[in-house]
């Protein structure tokens, strides 16, 4: 995390909030959502981290579908997005980077159900 802190030039709160869908290799650019006065910019990669990243979204792949084969699994989304996508919330590339093997409830309060999702490393 520090090398792609200081690498990419991120904040910590930027990095922490990075999904999988927010890294391109072939580009070599990150993608940072909702950043500083939540503004979007891409930032550049070195291409140095690139092997150690990919074998930490290789682990969180597994964590992944380990986490769908007992019923789990689900990422957290803004509420609209939700909404309109409810399987959004099962794709691996909704999953955050630093998700952490432990899972917590989250219900919405527009809808009585209640969910079991992953939990992040921030939260």
């Amino acid at each position: 995390m520090a090398s792609l802190l200081y690498g990419s030039g991120l904040r910590l709160m930027e990095c922490l909030r990075l999904r999988v869908k927010d890294i391109d290799f072939e580009a070599k650019q990150v993608i940072v959502r909702d950043g500083k006065e939540f503004k979007y910019r891409i930032t550049t990669m070195p291409e140095k981290i690139i092997p150690a990243l990919s074998a930490h979204l290789a682990r969180i792949k597994a964590l992944h579908d380990s986490f769908l084969r007992r019923g789990y699994g689900t990422a957290e989304l803004p509420y609209a997005l939700f909404r309109k996508y409810p399987n959004a919330a099962h794709g691996y590339i909704s999953k955050m980077i630093q998700t952490s093997s432990k899972k917590c409830q989250r219900s919405y309060s527009l809808s009585s159900t209640s969910i079991i999702m992953e939990q992040h490393k921030y939260q």
